[in-house]
């Protein structure tokens, strides 16, 4: 069956935020909350919404940006723009009382990346630039299961696919991390939304493939979303679209990154030798 998916438009922002606080959530996470005057207006209603975060160049310590004119996002005739695709872990709109707050989760890896080094030396006070999101695809609507799928750097969207379906969706979730450490990121409330099978890497490749097809048959009343590595993901679209013969509006895979790829862009295709 057909699952509808809302999508809402924004009005593209720039936003220079400052850092209010660093929290480790675990050895490899840590989570950003972001604060200033240009977050007003700030909205991201989908599960899997993504902002750009940019960074200085790591050759030249230059921090390049686009510009928004009244055509649109214009790039600048010299520098190199560093960017890379988050997804908003969570905003606080603020009120009287409370400035406006917006949480990135980073996965930290080394200071070799743009955006890890920057995670693992960032204090309150430093600056960031964030712009978007463009437009919100709202979690779907008229199914009764959800089988959901991540490594750690899809654990945001997770989240969020968590808190914003509703209450009487059965959720399933496999996620792929390191280690056990990595469990700590989800909260009580949030392991409890769920039946989660935590698949840790140092037992092996390749589980959450097989924990996927220890599930059986899929329902037409089940959605399906996975992001993470993309080529980890190739096996799993292959065993959903093909072997299961599942349509492609009830399955939404995509790569957030691809080993040995700077800056996948997240919309291309998990396989390009057969995309959708």
């Amino acid at each position: 069956m057909p699952f509808p998916r809302e999508s809402v438009r924004h009005p593209m922002a720039i936003r220079h935020l400052v850092v209010a606080r660093v929290t480790p959530l675990t050895p490899t996470l840590v989570r950003i909350t972001l604060t200033g005057d240009r977050l007003a207006g700030f909205a991201s209603d989908g599960p899997a919404d993504h902002v750009k975060v940019f960074f200085a160049d790591p050759q030249t310590g230059i921090l390049t940006l686009p510009e928004l004119t009244p055509d649109g996002i214009r790039r600048p005739e010299t520098g190199t723009i560093v960017s890379r695709d988050y997804t908003p872990r969570a905003f606080r709109p603020g009120d009287a009382a409370s400035a406006a707050e917006l949480d990135i989760d980073f996965v930290v890896h080394g200071t070799e990346g743009p955006a890890s080094a920057w995670a693992l030396s960032a204090r309150p006070g430093d600056t960031l630039v964030v712009a978007g999101p463009r437009a919100s695809r709202l979690a779907p609507t008229g199914l009764a299961r959800a089988v959901l799928l991540a490594d750690e750097t899809a654990l945001p969207a997770l989240s969020r696919w968590l808190e914003l379906l509703p209450p009487d969706v059965a959720i399933t979730a496999l996620l792929d991390v390191e280690n056990a450490a990595v469990a700590d990121y989800l909260p009580d409330g949030l392991r409890v939304r769920a039946d989660i099978l935590w698949l840790f890497r140092e037992n092996g490749q390749g589980l959450q493939l097989a924990a996927l097809q220890g599930l059986g048959a899929i329902g037409d009343d089940t959605f399906v979303f996975g992001a993470g590595e993309a080529g980890a993901l190739v096996p799993v679209r292959r065993h959903l679209r093909r072997e299961l013969g599942l349509p492609a509006d009830q399955v939404a895979l995509s790569g957030y990154w691809r080993r040995g790829v700077a800056n996948l862009d997240h919309h291309a295709p998990i396989d390009p030798s057969d995309p959708d």
